[in-house]
């Protein structure tokens, strides 16, 4: 009985890697669609959303199945009380991976994004995809010190952010209203994806040590 109930655990874990690995593949290909006005590669994005709604349903419902049934306390109650938080940081990064490809196909056959913007876009992106896979890898580990440099890793995206404000403000500007508006939207769900990966790691910290990532104080070695 107690093999099963661990085996129920692990499942939630493991349904969490599967939801980072796709939200993560997710934002790359929808990057490369909305540069490339690649319609095709949009579409799969699109469609592919579905699958992450499914895990997370699949997801709640087993962690709820664990709290009926075992009624976990201590490590175990945190395991299933984080995975449902996790769980809802990744579904809105399926969304948000989503949104730009839905802009790729909405612009389709033309880019959204202007070719000066287009070195910015990329790099937010890849940042995008690389901060969920680092989310990822603090979550199979178990590395709370991983998790926290997110938050730090995070800095560069809300940078990026502001250098895209900050090319619309440019007297130079010269892409018209519904390009702005589109070059507006695209910062955000990138700013917002890091942020739900960002949220996803520090419930890593949640999850290992009892404690919120904001009151988290590391031990440090005697002098």
């Amino acid at each position: 009985m107690r093999g099963a109930y661990h085996e129920e655990l692990a499942s939630l874990a493991a349904g969490l890697m599967e939801m980072s690995r796709l939200v993560g593949s997710a934002i790359g290909r929808a990057t490369t669609a909305l540069l490339d006005a690649d319609l095709t590669l949009a579409e799969s994005v699109i469609s592919g959303d579905t699958e992450v709604d499914d895990l997370q349903r699949d997801l709640e419902d087993r962690a709820i199945a664990v709290l009926a049934r075992q009624q976990p306390v201590a490590t175990d109650l945190r395991t299933v009380v984080a995975s449902l938080r996790m769980s809802a940081d990744l579904e809105r990064c399926g969304d948000l991976a989503a949104h730009v490809a839905k802009l790729a196909r909405r612009r389709y056959p033309d880019r959204a994004v202007p070719g000066d913007l287009h070195r910015t876009v990329l790099e937010m992106g890849q940042l995008a995809q690389r901060l969920m896979a680092q989310a990822a890898e603090a979550l199979l580990t178990l590395d709370v010190e991983a998790a926290l440099r997110l938050e730090q890793e995070d800095d560069r995206m809300d940078e990026l952010h502001r250098m895209i404000f900050q090319h619309l403000l440019d007297d130079r500007w010269q892409h018209g209203v519904e390009t702005a508006v589109d070059v507006t939207l695209v910062g955000r769900y990138y700013e917002r994806f890091a942020d739900h990966a960002v949220s996803f790691a520090r419930r890593v910290v949640y999850l290992v040590t009892g404690e919120h990532a904001d009151e988290y104080v590391p031990d440090t070695e005697p002098t």
